[in-house]
């Protein structure tokens, strides 16, 4: 196998799922080093999993890495990417692709000028569960596509996250932190948005930590954390969507998909496995076989690997730019939508991603 090799900026909380699927999983990455402005981080974040830590400086630099990971605060997306371009690198980044859609698109626009690949997560809807709903839908076994509903509602991520200020600053907020998993997926399974409705509020000017160790500090909060809106899809469909940082419970599933002949219940997007239920119009839920690999773990990663496979391959990646820039626009637009009281016509345009199926051999994503 000719391998790809790969630099890793950013060695906060989320890098040791993604470390963790591309060493055990992905035998086409080959990790060749580690770095993060904290070095010490960068430098336990090696030794858990036998790697080397280097300087970012280094990683930009060294010709045998083709693709940089960028695992940096959503602040920090577009600035590291943009460095990675500038050396020539093919770059990857944690949700979203930027804090906003002007300079996501100042992103997109520098890979294309330069003949460069840009990717983000989520790759979730890689995932078996997801795979699984999207193939049945293609089936044509809920009929006509009509609607759906998207809901990820929490008390707020101050609960758990050892250093949660983050999400509640610009580039933060429900929605461009759990937004990009629904959206992505519902991408997926229906094709891309054209238009997008909304209000967005923020009924809480402060929060308080209760994780540790910075329990009991105040935070600030610059953005909203509590959204509703409703997004047309250019197949006909129309799918309501809420995403809070501010709700202490409900009883509503991640993502349902109705049409015309029945109705899917498709796994929480923010995880690659989970039940898919399908209930045929006069009949009754039954959950559906999953018919697609990767529904039994956590692949973060995974999107990565679809990469490098694409560009030994010269085909294009699933989780690619113009999907990223697409979730954003979409995004931002129900802060938009909310403050000027109107419907926002989305303008990025973007093809549904190809099935998984497309590059699996063996049941595994190879070439």
């Amino acid at each position: 196998m000719n391998r790809v090799g790969i630099g890793i900026i950013g060695c906060g909380n989320i890098s040791g799922a993604y470390l963790k699927a591309m060493t055990t999983e992905f035998p086409i990455l080959d990790i060749r080093g580690l770095a993060d402005l904290n070095s010490e981080l960068a430098q336990s974040r090696a030794a858990e999993f036998g790697l080397v830590a280097r300087s970012i400086d280094e990683l930009l630099s060294d010709p045998q890495i083709e693709i940089i990971l960028n695992l940096t605060v959503p602040k920090a997306h577009v600035a590291v990417a943009m460095q990675a371009l500038e050396a020539g690198k093919h770059t990857y980044s944690e949700k979203p692709l930027g804090i906003n859609f002007a300079e996501g698109k100042k992103l997109a626009d520098a890979a294309r000028s330069k003949g460069l690949r840009i990717g983000a997560a989520p790759d979730t809807f890689f995932g078996g569960g997801h795979q699984t709903a999207r193939s049945l839908i293609d089936q044509g076994v809920i009929g006509v596509p009509v609607g759906g509903t998207a809901t990820f509602m929490c008390p707020g991520h101050e609960r758990w996250h050892p250093n949660p200020a983050f999400y509640y600053e610009v580039g933060g907020g429900p929605m461009l932190d759990m937004g990009p998993y629904y959206i992505t997926d519902l991408v997926n399974l229906l094709g891309p948005v054209s238009k997008v409705a909304g209000f967005a509020i923020t009924p809480r000017s402060e929060r308080v930590i209760t994780s540790e160790p910075r329990n009991g500090e105040r935070i600030p909060v610059d953005v909203p954390t509590h959204v509703a809106g409703v997004m047309a899809f250019e197949n006909g469909a129309v799918v309501q969507i809420g995403m809070s940082f501010d709700v202490a419970g409900h009883k509503h599933v991640p993502l349902e998909v109705y049409g015309t002949e029945g109705t899917l219940i498709v796994p929480d997007p923010n995880r690659f496995g989970g039940p898919v239920e399908y209930l045929k119009k006069g009949g009754q839920f039954e959950e559906q076989t999953l018919t697609s690999p990767y529904a039994d773990g956590n692949f973060r990663s995974i999107g990565v690997a679809d990469m490098a496979h694409a560009i030994r391959s010269d085909r294009p990646h699933r989780a690619n730019g113009d999907l990223a820039l697409h979730v954003l626009e979409v995004m931002e637009a129900f802060q938009t939508a909310s403050e000027q009281g109107r419907t926002i016509e989305i303008t990025t345009k973007v093809q549904r991603p190809a099935p998984l199926s497309d590059s699996l051999v063996d049941g595994r994503l190879a070439k």
